[in-house]
């Protein structure tokens, strides 16, 4: 629709539609489809966080391509719609980091920060009208998220990649000694360990309680064998308060 401005140049009113309606409308289902995957596996970002980046990212793309045609003149305004795409990319760059933590030697939130870049790349893709490309990255993600955890299981161990394991105890009853002594009849090699106070608790002693201190020891192992059977061993075993184990060889997320 054209309108005739005061300075006497055509215009186009502002476009909205079923069109513009149905792409955003896309972009919500595939959100939630998305978000229906994190949900499900209780991720931090769920159904609500997915379905709102992707509809703002659509909507973000939406806005460039057919907010402004009413300011739009002939060689004197001109506007790139491509550039809302690039903003949409390093904007949720900082909301995904937020998800991605790190608790000692362990990462979280990697996945799903991903999730939630691929998230608003489908958004966008909806908002730009390219229907086919957002459908097929959504099941690139789901084909991702699900299979692949499967056959990564599949492969063969990796004998070098380093796990972490940490065991609590209380301190000066040699424990230390006794869970060295596990992890190298199993067949691990041991490349650091580190120990620290980690407060005190009471146990019973000789006719009243006594006061011990606690003393968590971090080994970073590498062997044939999965960490997680030595750590049941040595959770069995008399004194050992916690046992943590971290592979490297499995999945995550």
């Amino acid at each position: 629709m054209l309108g005739i401005g005061s300075s006497g140049a055509v215009a186009a009113v502002n476009s909205e539609g079923w069109r513009q309606a149905g792409e955003l409308g896309l972009a919500f289902g595939l959100s939630a489809v998305i978000g229906l995957e994190r949900e499900i596996r209780q991720k931090n970002a769920g159904l609500r966080t997915h379905v709102l980046v992707g509809v703002g990212a659509a909507l973000f793309m939406l806005i460039s391509k057919y907010g402004f045609t009413d300011v739009l003149v002939r060689h004197l305004v001109v506007l790139d719609p491509s550039r809302v795409a690039a903003q949409i990319v390093s904007g949720v760059g900082f909301l995904g980091a937020g998800l991605i933590f790190v608790r000692r030697d362990a990462v979280r939130g990697l996945t799903t920060a991903a999730g939630i870049w691929v998230t608003a790349a489908v958004g966008a893709a909806s908002g730009a009208g390219l229907p086919v490309l957002a459908g097929l990255t959504t099941a690139v993600y789901l084909v991702t998220v699900l299979a692949f955890p499967v056959l990564t299981q599949r492969l063969p161990r990796s004998v070098t990649a380093v796990s972490a394991l940490r065991v609590r105890y209380p301190d000066g009853r040699g424990i230390l000694r006794e869970v060295l002594r596990e992890a190298t009849q199993r067949g691990f090699t041991i490349d650091d360990v580190s120990t620290e106070k980690v407060g005190q608790v009471m146990l019973p002693g000789r006719g009243e309680a006594a006061q011990v201190g606690m003393v968590e020891v971090t080994l970073h192992v590498h062997g044939r064998q999965p960490v997680n059977m030595l750590a049941a061993a040595l959770s069995e075993r008399a004194g050992v308060e916690a046992v943590l184990a971290r592979d490297a060889n499995a999945v995550s997320e």
